[in-house]
């Protein structure tokens, strides 16, 4: 059913439909500008369900969700400052339709802070799924919502960027936009660090933590595990936080 069909049979109704009504049995969609240009978007009164990009949403939805599109006259309240910002502030997510996998790995990814990243094997140990990381990948591929959901900042422990569902080239745009340094990123992971400690905190981090990027060049060392980090002495970092409970995981591979 499209929207006319669909206005047109709320229309026919005999009496007046019920307040609410088509909120339950519709989502609204607009067309907004974004980071990496226009975004079309739909959200139902729940909060916000899809995003993407180009043309063929209409059909995406429908197909992901079962439910027809209503245009809406104007987008939610906090999603522009959301999109700008990359922090909800209050801004309600619909993910209703995906699985309690996926809706962990994205709670997960939703504490990743601006200007940093994590590798897919950190998001796996985060939610208690170790040895998940391409089923991490696969969900992150799959999110409904991104840049609300900043799967943008999972990237590959060997310096690659990963998979992105808008693309390799705006996930780089995003992260750069962010404050990353992602040739620095890359030049250590050459190097085989993936983890940065200063010897006078005693504490190792992830690259892009904001403790590790204020260590000087004097007091750092760089480590390829945290297993080695701890042998020499030093305790993970309780912002980023390397070394997930349960996992002896989050070794540089790849993931």
């Amino acid at each position: 059913m499209n929207q006319d069909q669909l206005l047109a049979g709320l229309a026919a109704l005999a009496t007046d439909a019920p307040a609410g009504l088509l909120d339950r049995i519709a989502a609204r969609w607009v067309r907004v500008p974004g980071p990496i240009g226009e975004l079309t978007v739909a959200f139902t009164d729940q909060g916000v369900a899809y995003l993407r990009e180009g043309d063929g949403f209409a059909a995406a939805f429908r197909q992901r969700f079962g439910r027809p599109l209503v245009a809406a006259e104007r987008p939610p309240a906090g999603l522009l400052p959301a999109l700008r910002s990359g922090r909800l502030s209050g801004l309600a997510l619909d993910l209703r339709g995906v699985s309690d996998f996926q809706r962990d790995v994205l709670a997960a990814v939703q504490g990743i802070p601006r200007g940093e990243v994590r590798p897919y094997s950190w998001v796996a140990a985060r939610i208690g799924r170790p040895a998940a990381v391409r089923a991490v990948g696969a969900a992150l591929e799959d999110n409904p919502v991104p840049l609300l959901v900043p799967c943008h900042r999972v990237t590959r422990s060997d310096g690659g960027l990963g998979g992105y569902v808008f693309g390799a080239a705006a996930k780089e745009r995003l992260l750069e936009g962010e404050g990353v340094d992602l040739g620095r990123v890359r030049g250590l992971a050459r190097e085989r660090v993936f983890y940065l400690a200063s010897d006078t905190t005693g504490v190792v981090c992830f690259p892009t933590c904001h403790n590790a990027r204020r260590i000087t060049a004097r007091h750092r060392h760089g480590f390829r595990t945290i297993a080695q980090a701890r042998a020499a002495g030093y305790r993970p970092c309780r912002t980023c936080q390397p070394a997930q409970p349960g996992s002896s995981a989050l070794t540089g591979a790849a993931g």
